[in-house]
């Protein structure tokens, strides 16, 4: 991690060959937006995605740092949350990608959260068998998760992110000014993916975030640090494994459990968002682990106790409403995640630090372990 405009910000270079890309976090990047992209990419064409709740706050400036760099920009304001990632969204989005006349070295500009830059680079892999995309990440989930490393796609009603292509970004602007609107719960989602890269194989980075994550809440340097370190953690993963044939699979850790709970609640925010299940999925995975002899209960009880410290949601009776059997939470995580001989392949753990794939995991040990949890 490299410093570039002042010690504020930081630089991580994703060394991908012809896909290589940076990118920059720190404050005030919205507004040199056009600067950045224009002093690194050809194009002078975008079609900026955003949604309904993030536009009213940054499109404006978004658009106006473009066009003082010569960029044009056409603009698409879709609805909010999960249910965008849709086949309706997505041909949206291409007929403004087309109608805006944006060709292979222009770009398309995901200004939003996750659901935003998956469905947008979604596009952008598509449209003219692949066009150039630029993420500038509102959430604090998609500054250290979703924006870096080019998966992209919409749900299925058979699961999430079923359907997509590899295509990364030619460049992720995270601008850390946009973190202080969020809400309370938006930015806790966000940290337990944070959180996430400690516990796949940072037990350093999780156990400084036991002592300072009061100081990534409050912002300034500490935030950034943690952006900066979790970005750091999954481009190393994605370089070596950029298409998920292999250790990146651990980036999913807690997400078969989490995937499994969205779709049971239908993907209603209302219920529960994505670094909530998340959360929980973590949990469950730790638990898990142990009840497998695989690590002890004691890191279970440290994970939840530090998410549940920080106001993340840990187990499944923290969803409000009720949930399907566990039948059919095991058949979520059927279409999450490959089955083979009626074996799951899952992200598991020997403690804190130390997690790993195990794609030998009967699913009656699963099914039971889902029984016991589930509220009664």
């Amino acid at each position: 991690m490299n410093a570039i405009t002042s010690s504020a910000e930081r630089k991580v270079h994703v060394p991908l060959g012809e896909r290589a890309y940076d990118i920059l976090i720190g404050p005030g990047l919205i507004a040199r937006a056009g600067a950045e992209i224009a002093s690194r990419l050809k194009g002078r064409k975008a079609a900026i995605i955003t949604d309904e709740h993030v536009a009213p706050f940054y499109l404006e400036a978004l658009a106006k740092s473009l066009e003082g760099s010569g960029i044009m920009c056409a603009q698409l304001v879709l609805p909010a949350g999960e249910k965008t990632k849709s086949f309706e969204h997505l041909m949206t989005v291409c007929d403004k990608i087309l109608e805006a006349r944006v060709e292979r070295n222009d770009y398309v500009i995901a200004l939003g959260g996750g659901v935003i830059g998956d469905l947008a680079g979604f596009a952008a892999g598509i449209v003219r068998r692949g066009v150039r995309f630029v993420q500038v990440p509102t959430s604090l989930l998609s500054q250290v998760d979703s924006s870096v490393g080019g998966k992209t796609g919409i749900n299925s009603r058979h699961g999430k992110n079923l359907i997509g292509v590899f295509h990364q970004p030619d460049l992720v602007l995270a601008d850390t000014d946009v973190l202080n609107s969020l809400s309370e719960r938006e930015f806790r989602a966000g940290y337990a993916e944070v959180a996430k890269y400690g516990l796949i194989d940072k037990p350093d980075f999780f156990a400084w975030l036991e002592t300072n994550w009061s100081a990534v809440f409050a912002g300034g340097s500490a935030r950034i640090e943690a952006i900066a370190t979790s970005c750091q953690a999954k481009s190393d993963v994605v370089v070596a494994d950029e298409r998920e044939n292999g250790p990146r699979a651990l980036l999913n850790l807690g997400h078969t459990f989490g995937h499994a709970l969205e779709a049971a609640t239908a993907y209603e925010s209302a219920r529960l968002v994505h670094g909530e299940g998340v959360s929980i999925g973590m949990v469950l995975a730790h638990e898990f682990s142990a009840r497998m002899n695989l690590a002890s209960p004691d890191d279970a009880k440290r994970v939840e106790k530090h998410l549940k410290e920080v106001g993340l949601p840990t187990r499944m009776s923290d969803i409000p409403g009720a949930l399907p059997p566990a039948e059919t939470l095991l058949d979520a995580m059927a279409q999450d995640k490959k089955v083979k001989n009626g074996k799951f392949t899952f992200i598991l753990t020997h403690g804190i630090g130390r997690s790993f794939i195990a794609d030998d995991v009967p699913a009656s040990e699963v099914l039971g372990f889902l029984k016991q949890k589930q509220p009664q």
